[in-house]
């Protein structure tokens, strides 16, 4: 039985479906901003069928957020009328879309992530993030697949896309240390057999990072910083910005229905 239908959740359990629906939410938020916008029409259809996929996501999550907290917030008043300091999404998705390069890099970065974090999680012994974990698999492998194209492409391409691409790459590669760090609501989530331990995941992801950026002549970079706090709520200035243009008018009009 899913673990929605106990009496009293674990607060672990709302903190972890918490951060993987505010992950979807803001990097889903964040990529419709190419809406009219792309280098392409097609390129402007994919990301914006993108970024329904991600919010799509979100509100599986955050509906099933609300409740196991049990305090009437659906996901609506989670998504609109939270504070940024209230948000747990990893620092990597509230980086801006700067250029095309860009966006295709963090958007391959985090699709890969999400592809083997919920190819994992259709396993877990809770039911609902196991059946939402089901669907959300496929996308993000086509995201996955998507994004690494492109960043091939741009890579391989004319000196100037390949020097965009390679600074984005310095610029997102430290962001991407958080998607593997765990605290005590992860541990608690792995032992209990709901959440794969994204350690182990690591590898692999990163075997999978190199083979793409050695095509796109790039290497995966050196660095000693690894910014981290998203999921503690510490965030960048950037999720404040986000968060303004996303919530301007259900924080305006709280009882409007839409």
């Amino acid at each position: 039985m899913g673990a929605a239908s106990t009496e009293k959740a674990d607060p672990a359990l709302f903190e972890t479906v918490l951060r993987l629906g505010d992950n979807a939410l803001i990097l889903g938020q964040e990529l419709s901003k190419w809406t009219s916008n792309a280098p392409t029409v097609e390129l402007d259809i994919a990301l914006a069928n993108q970024s329904l996929d991600l919010i799509g996501q979100a509100r599986l999550l955050l509906d099933y957020a609300g409740k196991l907290e049990g305090r009437g917030r659906d996901e609506d008043a989670l998504a609109f009328l939270r504070d940024a300091w209230d948000f747990r999404n990893v620092l990597l998705v509230e980086q801006p879309n700067g250029d095309f390069a860009r966006t295709m890099l963090r958007q391959f970065f985090y699709a890969l992530w999400a592809e083997a974090f919920y190819g994992a999680l259709q396993e877990s012994s809770d039911e609902t993030l196991a059946a939402i974990a089901g669907k959300s698999v496929k996308e993000m492998a086509y995201h996955a697949r998507h994004a690494g194209e492109w960043v091939v492409r741009l890579g391989d391409g004319t000196e100037e896309s390949h020097r965009r691409l390679a600074a984005a790459l310095e610029e997102l590669w430290p962001y991407t240390h958080e998607l593997f760090m765990t605290d005590a609501a992860d541990e608690a989530m792995i032992a209990a057999g709901i959440i794969p331990d994204v350690g182990a995941l690591r590898p692999a992801w990163e075997e999978g990072v190199a083979e793409v950026l050695a095509v796109a002549n790039l290497s995966i970079p050196e660095v000693s910083w690894q910014p981290e706090g998203g999921r503690r709520g510490v965030h960048t200035e950037h999720l404040g910005y986000i968060l303004a243009e996303m919530q301007h008018l259900p924080r305006m009009y709280p009882e409007a229905k839409w």
